[in-house]
């Protein structure tokens, strides 16, 4: 069996093209562009990076960006009192706090203190209570987009066993109740579940999200599996390369070997974080502009 490559790359960006056609709707309809704001607190390359491209897209979308910079040593009280002026801003529509934050920062406290309303990124804990009970709200980005390239491979979930590696808050447990809410059988699966393999042997759903690289082997596999590889693990550079190349946290090359279909690292997972972002702050500005979210997205 050769798995099939679900291609994230070419998925996300049919979502941004349908993005950025409610985007001209809603401008229309409403006079103003839906606005994403980004906050930034240091230097971490990383970060930049991310922030760089979330803005990027979102102009390329038609929305409008707004990015805001603080220094590392800014203190807790400034970034506050600014996502105060953002949650009162009507320009803004989602407002994303880029993590990590540095050390003096609670960064439970800052996302606390995010409008829910404006939580595009889904980390607040009245977001979370939202999804938990089947309510409308914002579902972190990582795990939506793994649930449409889930819908999109299979169709309808309803009945199927699926096993999540990993319990974070950020991508386990949201995912874990998105599958519920899709009728799949759910196990969550952790550093302490015994006889991991055997586990994951059972599902015709397989979510990786823990972080280590290439943990997942072709033999845990159901034959026919669907796997969704959210890890991106960087491993140290062999024969004589300035970088080591990138993986997830599934063995690849074994997996394809015995999976229905796979997302392969990069290009699987990672493109459909940011398209769900922008996804995110368009139903936002819809909810804020008493709109019907758009049907398409």
């Amino acid at each position: 069996m050769t798995a099939e490559i679900i291609d994230g790359k070419a998925f996300a960006a049919t979502l941004r093209e349908k993005v950025g056609a409610e985007a001209a709707r809603f401008e229309s309809a409403t006079g103003r562009k839906a606005g994403l704001a980004v906050v930034l607190v240091g230097e971490d390359p990383a970060s930049q990076v991310y922030v760089r491209s979330k803005g990027k897209q979102t102009v390329e979308a038609g929305m409008a960006s707004f990015e805001h910079r603080l220094p590392t040593d800014a203190p807790e009280a400034e970034l506050l009192a600014l996502v105060d002026r953002l949650n009162t801003d009507e320009a803004v529509d989602g407002i994303l706090v880029q993590l990590p934050l540095p050390r003096h920062m609670d960064e439970q406290k800052v996302i606390a203190a995010i409008d829910p309303d404006k939580d595009v990124d889904g980390f607040h804990v009245i977001n979370a209570g939202r999804l938990a009970v089947g309510q409308p709200g914002f579902v972190p980005c990582t795990p939506l987009g793994c649930l449409m390239l889930l819908k999109d491979q299979l169709g309808d979930l309803s009945g199927l066993d699926a096993v999540v590696i990993g319990r974070s808050n950020i991508v386990g447990k949201p995912m874990a109740q998105l599958l519920l809410q899709e009728s799949c059988t759910v196990t969550i699966a952790h550093s302490r579940t015994r006889d991991l393999p055997e586990v994951v042997r059972r599902a015709d759903i397989v979510v990786a999200a823990v972080g280590r690289p290439e943990m997942v082997r072709g033999d845990w596999l159901k034959p026919g599996a669907t796997v969704i590889d959210v890890g991106i693990n960087r491993l140290p550079p062999a024969d004589g390369a300035t970088k080591g190349r990138l993986v997830g946290d599934v063995a690849f090359e074994e997996a394809c070997t015995v999976a229905g279909a796979i997302t392969p690292v990069p290009g699987g997972v990672g493109p459909m974080t940011i398209a769900v972002l922008l996804r995110n702050t368009l139903v936002a500005a819809c909810r804020n502009a008493g709109l019907p979210a758009p049907e398409s997205l």
